[in-house]
């Protein structure tokens, strides 16, 4: 169980309710190794994937540990898997990513706290547990600021933006639920993110800067071989590898970045596992953000990250599926990826396609002569 190399033939465990996983899956079967699923549904992506399924829920531990002993080594594919379960799966088992820096990640006090003992630009904020707290802290931090529980597992509920006084009275109907962060409301002109791969030796290697684009809180647009100006993509590379370097943790995580229109950087985030934006190296790149994870969990040694083409990842919609059947039969450049979700499942985002070209200008203008895409107005975050 101790840092034990995975060979072709040794099982890797996957948990996590994600798309994520089933491409992991794949991954690591073409890569010789046999993969087990844990999933709350014998019908999810991952667990038809997997050459075994353990159909159990996070409380389950009977379950739970009969998972982690068949497995060699175990990875998580949603930052949504409870910290303490994955503490509980590391008494069974070897997992290379651990929970260190799952519990930072899941609590915005705690991400918020990591990042301020190692001097990261951060958003002004104020800790929140009662409505009076919010017309205090409002004074200091300022309109417009954004109101959010510590708890990311909730998701967008009980978030509330705040850009006059009487946007504060909203917050009663929720703010007794818990304790939460007021946060200034960055105004940035671009977010940026790194995909970043550490082994257990704690070397890291490095994706392509990304640049994204949210609609209602939900990533829309992820494109990479942009122009970023030299400077800003030095410091970015700078504050990625210094907040890598400070986790306890292997395999693949991204950290996300807001750049203003005067040139500030401030961390948005830091997501430790597989994330959405790193399916754009899936053509982009010559190794996939999923097969350079697998390789630091196998203690293989990671492949040098070469960007091949510019590519835009576009998250596709339900209601996209009736215009691309027009694009499928005449774009050359686009690639596709469906989730093969259940049939009971009501999903609104079946999959994402990649569209590759000579610059992001040029693809862009490709898919906005199409109905599938619109250009983005507004990028408003997550």
């Amino acid at each position: 169980m101790a840092n034990e190399v995975l060979f072709p033939g040794d099982t890797l465990g996957i948990i996590g309710e994600s798309p994520n996983g089933i491409m992991l899956a794949e991954t690591a079967k073409k890569m010789g190794f046999k993969v087990i699923a844990y999933n709350s549904n014998e019908a999810a992506p991952t667990v038809q994937e997997a050459d075994l399924g353990i159909i159990g829920n996070f409380k389950d531990k009977a379950k739970l540990q009969d998972f982690a002993e068949r497995c060699s080594a175990v990875t998580y594919v949603s930052d949504q898997v409870p910290a303490e379960v994955i503490g509980f799966l590391e008494r069974f088992t070897r997992i290379p990513q651990g929970k260190d820096a799952l519990e930072i990640s899941q609590d915005r006090l705690l991400e918020r706290a990591f990042l301020e003992q190692i001097n990261m630009n951060i958003a002004p904020y104020a800790t929140i547990v009662s409505l009076d707290d919010v017309y205090q802290s409002v004074s200091s931090i300022g309109y417009p600021c954004i109101i959010k529980p510590i708890q990311k597992e909730f998701g967008h509920r009980y978030q509330q933006l705040i850009t006059k006084q009487s946007d504060i009275a909203r917050c009663a109907d929720f703010i007794d639920y818990g304790t939460f962060v007021l946060e200034a409301w960055i105004p940035f002109k671009m977010e940026l993110s790194v995909i970043v791969v550490k082994d257990e030796e704690g070397g890291l290697k490095l994706f392509p800067i990304v640049e994204n684009y949210y609609r209602d809180r939900r990533l829309f647009e992820s494109a990479v071989g942009g122009q970023i100006e030299a400077n800003v993509a030095a410091e970015i590379h700078k504050l990625a590898t210094t907040i890598a370097g400070n986790l306890t943790y292997t395999g693949a995580l991204e950290i996300a970045f807001f750049l203003t229109a005067s040139g500030a950087i401030y961390v948005k985030k830091i997501v430790p596992t597989i994330h959405p934006v790193g399916y754009v190296f899936d053509k982009a790149t010559n190794v996939s953000m999923f097969e350079q994870h697998i390789r630091a969990l196998a203690k293989m040694p990671l492949g040098d990250v070469e960007l091949l083409k510019p590519t835009v990842m576009v998250k596709l919609n339900t209601s996209d599926l009736e215009a691309l059947r027009t694009q499928w039969v005449l774009k050359t450049n686009w690639h596709y990826r469906f989730y093969r979700y259940p049939k009971m499942a009501r999903q609104q985002e079946p999959g994402y396609l990649l569209a590759q070209g000579d610059n992001i200008g040029e693809i862009r203008e490709q898919l906005a002569a199409t109905s599938v895409w619109q250009e983005p107005t507004e990028n408003d975050g997550e």
